[in-house]
């Protein structure tokens, strides 16, 4: 079941990774073509670069799928911040216990963020001949809610395991201090 978990965090995690690399070529292109813009008027007598256009609504897009695809790696790892200036004096088995804790609170956490955005996608798919779309680009506004949402079930599906496995292990306790 590990591995199943691991090679589910990083896939999405690569899958963040690409996108938010092609957000990043997505927004030079755009600041470049915005400062190049005038001075392809002067050579070209024309604009022939300029803005990329609807760079606002792929940004906004993209940056929500890829946080999402980032939490799940982040949270197998323990990478979140934390601060352990009291709790580091603690014994290791209250340590364990209050990991175990922040771990389920944090999946919980996870899962209604999850359970939020089905619902924010369920809201936003077409009824009828009417679909919201974004301003410039005019895309489907549920894409970005989808893409979202199935990082997230990803990331629900990591941060489940991790709490069970957190509980198991404080459960379990110390074999060497029989704490």
């Amino acid at each position: 079941m590990r591995r199943a978990v691991e090679g589910l965090a990083l896939a999405l995690a690569l899958a963040g990774g690409a996108v938010l690399l092609a957000l990043i070529a997505l927004v030079v292109s755009s600041v470049a073509g915005r400062e190049l813009a005038e001075a392809s008027r002067t050579l070209f007598g024309a604009r022939v670069l300029g803005q990329v256009p609807g760079d606002y609504e792929l940004l906004e897009a993209g940056a929500a799928f890829a946080i999402f695809a980032f939490l799940p790696i982040c949270q197998l790892r323990g990478g979140h911040a934390t601060v352990d200036v009291f709790t580091s004096r603690l014994p290791p088995a209250a340590q364990r216990w209050l990991a175990a804790f922040w771990e389920v609170t944090l999946a919980g956490a996870i899962v209604l963020i999850t359970w939020r955005l089905w619902e924010g996608t369920a809201g936003k798919l077409p009824r009828g001949a009417w679909v919201e779309t974004t301003f410039i680009l005019q895309f489907p506004v549920w894409w970005a809610y989808a893409a979202a949402f199935a990082a997230a079930c990803g990331a629900s599906l990591v941060a489940l395991w991790c709490a069970g496995a957190r509980v198991a292990d404080a459960a379990a306790g110390d074999p060497a201090t029989g704490s």
